[in-house]
């Protein structure tokens, strides 16, 4: 079997392929903890060549980590609440020409199913069932139509709250050994990579890709990403001193 077999799922189950919540909320912290991690060092940078004092580093994370979460949930907030506000709106629509136009809408349906591979008259006979009740019928034509379940349509507030709780977290990573006394960059390097591996790791959970794959590509991708900023802070750092 090509496949890898999860032994805590059972037969005919499948993963979560969207994720749910542990996709926004990994990806979240990942997001926080990489850009803060690459704001310290570039900050690092800039101590190297003599343009900033040490308690600067402090500051500068714990800003990037409050900018960086409100600015994340706002955008949150505002992508999720357009999306369900869009839905909304074409339900509104569809509910509408399902009550005017009740045989074109089935009829609709039909060709829907039939184009699904169903049997024209095996399609029929499901239209006129699920037709007969008007709750059924939206959801039916809201999901074959629009691709979307009308009482599951995301919310915009706690779309928000996930993404600034995790932006926090992911955030606190490479600030936290300096609010612990450390005075030099080593420690956020370290508990960094650490932090950058575990998220990656958890991201094989909504991937078919082996756990020390994801973990050693996020710790690549987000050291890489420090490294370009600290080289970026060195140079305007040794420029400005």
């Amino acid at each position: 079997m090509s496949r890898r077999q999860d032994p805590t799922r059972g037969e005919g189950e499948h993963a979560d392929v969207t994720g749910g919540w542990l996709r926004p909320a990994v990806f979240g912290v990942m997001d926080g903890l990489v850009s803060n991690f690459a704001l310290i060092a570039g900050m690092a940078g800039g101590v190297a060549g003599g343009s900033a004092a040490s308690g600067t580093l402090v500051l500068a994370g714990l800003a990037g980590l409050a900018a960086g979460a409100f600015s994340m949930a706002v955008g949150e907030y505002t992508s999720v609440a357009s999306q369900a506000e869009l839905a909304r709106a074409e339900l509104a629509v569809e509910q509408r020409e399902l009550a005017e136009s009740p045989e074109v809408e089935q009829a609709e349906l039909v060709q829907l199913y039939v184009a699904r591979g169903v049997e024209v008259g095996l399609a029929r006979e499901v239209a006129r069932q699920l037709s007969q009740n008007a709750e059924q019928a939206l959801v039916a034509h809201a999901r074959e139509e629009l691709g979307v379940d009308p009482s599951d349509l995301p919310s915009p507030l706690l779309a928000a709250v996930t993404s600034f709780l995790a932006f926090v977290t992911g955030a606190l990573v490479p600030v936290l050994p300096y609010l612990l006394g450390a005075t030099t960059v080593l420690p956020t390097v370290l508990v960094s990579a650490a932090g950058m591996f575990v998220a990656g790791t958890i991201v094989s959970r909504v991937t078919a890709r082996p756990w020390w794959w994801t973990g050693s590509r996020q710790l690549l991708l987000g050291g890489a990403a420090a490294a370009l900023t600290y080289g970026v802070g060195a140079a305007v750092g040794t420029g400005l001193g």
